[in-house]
């Protein structure tokens, strides 16, 4: 999952916005999204839908499947 940690803080990081930003813009825990972004967590399914509908991407390049 070293791929999503890595697309995550991009994907966060390219739109400019803060761990705390994209909790308030997704309803996620700002800790949890931290912990994914460090590669502690690993987040299910649900939330990987999120994410990727919050900055429209495809799951499978959230995931690192694709670029």
């Amino acid at each position: 999952m070293d791929k999503f940690k890595d697309r995550l803080k991009e994907l966060r990081i390219d739109k400019g916005i803060s761990q705390l930003e994209l909790s308030q813009g997704t309803g996620l825990s700002q800790a949890a999204i931290a912990l994914w972004e460090n590669g502690k967590r690993v987040p299910n399914a649900n939330v990987v839908i999120v994410l990727a509908k919050y900055f429209n991407v495809t799951a499978d390049y959230l995931l690192g499947l694709e670029d």
